[in-house]
């Protein structure tokens, strides 16, 4: 395992600048009429598809990386290049990493290429587990899934919602309650085939940000889908319960892990990632505005009060990078979270992308207000970032739990 490093090697360098240049030159100057349409951006996918960008074998070697730094390399590039554009992108990734964190080696073998397609006919997948009345809180899931010994089938009733690709996917990863009495520790996941009867999407969100990425409800009426598609497998999932009731019965002791929380867990730094690219964005644009744009005789960046603006956007989004960084060097080298760390990172670099896009706009004042400069859809864009995969209430509320132990 590799130690800690701050200095990429020259294959990273090679993959961002890669990346930097399929940003700069395929999303930046599609992003707006993309975000106007709210449309999935289906030939810039598929663009990335032939480039080698959308595949599972890129997100692989990412994620194999020996130092942790792909995917989040990868993740800051391709959102620096537009935030609605790199979660059309990369929004499969999150059903994938819930097959990877939950499913045997024969099921991610099987469903997790489905998800991608190949560069001729390229697919999508969605990762459903908030509900209406269940976001942050999984405890209170309604979605059923209810085993059929006769048939070896699962049926799956529920509604899902804020489904990243939800209804459009070409396989749905389901979490659902097996077993209400256990609370978020009876859930279990669940692949949905490809056109599976009874699944259906039911309203797609008119969002403020990251329009150009598809978000909906997911609706079950009894799916019926094989019993190899839980993923784990039955046996497995009958032991997890199985040691969650006795728990229970001895009045609580260890917690056992949530099918649900794994995915968010080990997908956090990257989130992050995500936010840094964003923030970086900004700032670079407003770095720019600032050194041309002139007032009263002299550029604006002159201006203590702007130049001191840029000085603390700069220092931030470098902490924020350096937090996710570590965060997703520890993931790799197998080293736990005692401080909730990959929240950590999360927590920081969302609040960082909202704080440095606003500041981008004000720095650009009247312009920066305006669908003329990039940063006004930047600002919309960042405020997901401290809502999805566990508010930034729910990360602090994990840190102190953390830190209180």
């Amino acid at each position: 395992m590799g130690e800690f490093t701050l200095e990429l090697n020259d294959d990273q360098k090679q993959v961002r600048d890669w990346l930097h240049g399929f940003a700069a030159d395929v999303m930046r100057p599609a992003a707006a009429e993309w975000d106007e349409r709210e449309e999935t951006p289906w030939p810039i996918i598929q663009e990335a598809a032939k480039l080698g960008i959308y595949s599972l074998d890129f997100y692989a070697q990412q994620f194999f990386d020996p130092t942790g730094l792909g995917i989040p390399m990868a993740m800051e590039e391709l959102f620096w290049g537009d935030a609605g554009i790199a979660l059309s992108i990369v929004g499969t990734g999150l059903a994938a990493v819930g097959v990877l964190a939950n499913g045997t080696e024969e099921q991610i073998g099987t469903w997790v290429p489905q998800m991608y397609g190949d560069a001729n006919d390229v697919k999508v997948a969605a990762f459903c587990s908030s509900e209406p009345d269940a976001g942050s809180d999984v405890a209170s899931m309604r979605t059923r899934a209810v085993y059929d010994e006769a048939t070896d089938e699962w049926v799956l009733n529920g509604t899902k919602t804020w489904a990243t690709n939800g209804g459009i996917a070409n396989v749905h990863v389901v979490v659902a309650v097996v077993d209400a009495e256990l609370g978020s520790r009876g859930h279990a996941s669940f692949i949905v085939p490809p056109n599976t009867p009874g699944l259906s999407q039911g309203q797609k969100f008119q969002k403020h940000g990251i329009r150009a990425s598809h978000t909906a409800e997911v609706v079950l009426e009894d799916v019926r889908i094989p019993g190899h598609c839980l993923l784990g497998g039955k046996e497995k999932l009958d032991e997890r319960l199985a040691r969650a009731r006795e728990k229970a019965r001895a009045g609580g002791g260890e917690r056992v892990k949530n099918a649900a929380m794994a995915t968010f867990e080990a997908s956090r730094p990257a989130v992050g990632a995500m936010a840094v690219g964003t923030a970086r964005a900004a700032y670079e644009v407003a770095l720019d505005y600032a050194k041309t744009r002139v007032q009263f005789g002299r550029p604006i960046i002159e201006n203590q009060g702007v130049a001191f603006q840029l000085a603390d956007m700069a220092t931030q989004i470098d902490a924020a990078r350096l937090l996710v960084w570590r965060a997703s060097w520890m993931a790799t080298a197998g080293k736990p979270f005692t401080a909730a760390e990959g929240s950590m990172s999360k927590l920081y670099a969302s609040e960082v992308a909202k704080q440095v896009t606003a500041q981008a706009i004000q720095i650009l004042g009247g312009n920066g207000y305006t669908r003329e400069y990039p940063v006004e859809r930047m600002h919309r864009d960042a405020a997901i970032y401290t809502i999805f995969e566990g508010t930034s209430e729910i990360q602090r509320m994990v840190i102190s739990r953390a830190i209180a132990k």
